[in-house]
């Protein structure tokens, strides 16, 4: 219905500011990427560290494991709890796998730890977000993914000397070579596009590099630099697995992204760490640490 009155109470306050304030409705649609932390690699001829699992919401992107995006949540004004979980530490035994990795949390979304990765004398790789690669001493086999989330790691084979990558988000552990990481997913909720949540590489006795899956995976040892490398921070990749007496890398920490619009407010609580950026009407909070309550529509 048009608007044929305005009083002239209303017509003064608005000449006064020269401005109009405008207030966000609820609920509030809020689009996300949830990425938990990835595991660790396995000890001596280890299998990589599964990525963290991967869920969005975006659309037009996928979550982990071949899943299509989710649904946004729908928010009223309250109170929710943000967790970034941490990386499962790689193995300093032969007899202990890599560490799992820590679930990540927004609101009603939860994802799991990436799944460690096989050791000498504990061949299998972890089930997880996404699976650890096997050893290859007995042919370990990859642990599986969780569905919606990330895909298993690979297996070992003793005949080829190489122990299985890191499952990804993305992709299976072995998919791109022998001993690779899988690959992570793609999203562009921050405004450019970012690959998170990719495996670790296995151990490989020759001189092929064995890559981290894309979306921070860590490189396994090979037979030139038998030391793996760690996941990458906030992205859940999977550390490497070691080749020989060494410890297999770490896992990568997690990572919330949310997108809201800018005319609600957000507080965030005393322990969490958080960068914003602005795309198109809605402010994007990427929340790399604590775990805590937010405040929406405070």
């Amino acid at each position: 219905m048009a608007v044929t009155r305005m009083s002239q109470s209303s017509i003064r306050d608005f000449n006064k500011s020269n401005t109009m304030k405008f207030i966000a409705s609820f609920p509030v649609s809020v689009s996300y990427v949830v990425v938990a932390g990835g595991a660790g690699g396995g000890f001596d001829r280890g299998g990589g560290g599964g990525a963290g699992g991967y869920r969005s919401s975006v659309t037009g992107e996928s979550s982990g494991g071949g899943a299509s995006a989710e649904t946004p949540l729908s928010l009223a004004a309250g109170t929710y709890t943000v967790t970034i979980g941490g990386g499962g530490a790689g193995s300093s035994s032969q007899s202990v796998k890599g560490g799992n990795g820590v679930a990540s949390v927004f609101s009603s979304v939860s994802t799991v730890g990436g799944g460690g990765g096989g050791s000498d004398q504990n061949k299998n790789g972890n089930t997880g977000g996404s699976g650890g690669g096997g050893c290859r001493l007995g042919d370990g086999t990859g642990g599986a993914g969780t569905t919606g989330e990330g895909f298993a790691g690979g297996n070992g084979n003793g005949t080829t000397s190489n122990s299985g990558g890191g499952g990804g988000a993305g992709e299976v552990g072995n998919t791109d070579a022998v001993s690779f990481g899988g690959d992570g997913v793609a999203s562009s909720i921050t405004g450019s596009s970012v690959f998170r949540a990719g495996g670790g590489g296995g151990a490989f006795n020759g001189a092929t590099l064995p890559q981290g899956g894309d979306g921070g995976g860590g490189r396994g040892g090979y037979d030139v630099v038998t030391t793996p490398e760690s996941g990458q921070p906030n992205t859940g990749g999977g550390g490497g697995g070691a080749v020989g007496a060494h410890t297999g890398g770490s896992g990568g920490s997690g990572v919330v992204i949310f997108s809201i619009d800018s005319l609600v407010s957000v507080t965030f609580g005393a322990s969490h760490t958080f960068s914003t950026t602005t795309v198109g009407g809605n402010t994007v909070y990427t929340v790399t640490g604590g775990d805590d309550d937010i405040t929406i529509g405070s």
